[in-house]
């Protein structure tokens, strides 16, 4: 298996608390609630463990809160090479409704000054290079400029690793100038970088042509339960998931790209990875919380799982 380093420079505790229907400015009484330290890169980090892998996990955390943090790395044997920083690592609220829904309450994060930002880049200068991939995911915290962001992914890119990036907004506009070798955006998020309409086979396959044309290998576009399009100049190819019971969307994309990352990195056949990884995220719906939890579950939405040329789409 493959050693690989998730950088998630804006992690959240994740408060997730499951209610019938959301009644906006009245009570609200929630019928389960769960918290769990998360971020893009430590989400995608649990699933990548449970497939194998050696995991290394690196960002910025709040020293105020650091005990879940500290306790999820301990837990799952990960590498630690976080810069703690002053303050609090934020909270993300998810409220979760009986029909799937979910709104987001997301939290601010600490500030991260210029020493914070450079032992982080010093630090990745000596660890980075052991690696084969890196999989930077999530948004940027306070005091991370665009500039700043893409001095890391070209540090990255130098050390000789594979960057696979899964952000959003400025963060993803800026990254996708060092034309990183996978990039898993979701159609809003393609839509809004490149002031394009992405909403149908069409428009996401000529959005990708765009990003394969300035460098990028692999293109991942996500678009909920219509699936999964995967893009590189050899071929376009489209995944329809299995119908599952929703109890949580938070976690499905990062599980996605942990799955991507997986099959490319061991050289298997397009079709078994991207069959794979749309399982895996399927999976991730049904569970709140991050990981492989059910094999047998897993093979079973892998069966389900449909796959065809990218112009079809999912019925």
């Amino acid at each position: 298996m493959a050693k690989i380093l998730t950088l998630t420079l804006n992690p959240a505790l994740d408060i997730t608390i499951g209610l019938a229907t959301l009644r906006p400015g009245q009570v609200n009484r929630s019928q389960e609630q769960h918290s769990h330290a998360a971020g893009k890169g430590l989400n995608v980090a649990q699933v990548l463990a449970d497939l194998g892998h050696s995991v290394s996990v690196g960002g910025f955390l709040g020293r105020d809160n650091l005990q879940p943090f500290e306790a999820l790395i301990g837990w799952r044997g990960f590498v630690d090479c976080f810069v703690r920083v002053p303050g609090e690592t934020r909270s993300n609220i998810k409220l979760v409704e009986a029909d799937g829904r979910v709104t987001d309450i997301n939290g601010q994060g600490p500030e991260v000054d210029e020493a914070a930002r450079s032992a982080l880049l010093r630090r990745l200068a000596q660890i980075a290079p052991g690696h084969d991939a890196v999989v930077v995911a999530g948004s940027l915290p306070r005091g991370i400029s665009a500039d700043w962001f893409r001095q890391l992914l070209e540090q990255l890119k130098a050390q000789g690793l594979k960057v696979a990036l899964d952000s959003s907004g400025e963060a993803l506009r800026v990254g996708l100038q060092s034309s990183p070798w996978l990039v898993k955006p979701n159609t809003e998020e393609l839509g809004e970088v490149l002031g394009l309409a992405v909403d149908n086979p069409a428009q996401q396959r000529a959005a990708a042509e765009r990003l394969l044309a300035s460098g990028v290998e692999h293109v991942v576009v996500s678009a909920g339960e219509r699936g999964v399009s995967w893009f590189t100049h050899d071929h376009a190819v489209h995944a329809c998931p299995p119908k599952v019971q929703v109890a949580s969307t938070v976690g499905a994309g990062d599980s996605l790209v942990a799955g991507m990352v997986h099959g490319l990195l061991l050289g298997e056949a397009p079709a078994q990875t991207l069959t794979r990884a749309t399982a895996i995220a399927a999976q991730a719906v049904t569970q709140v919380g991050f990981g492989i939890r059910d094999r047998e579950q897993l093979a079973r939405l892998e069966a389900a799982v449909q796959l065809t040329e990218q112009q079809e789409g999912c019925r």
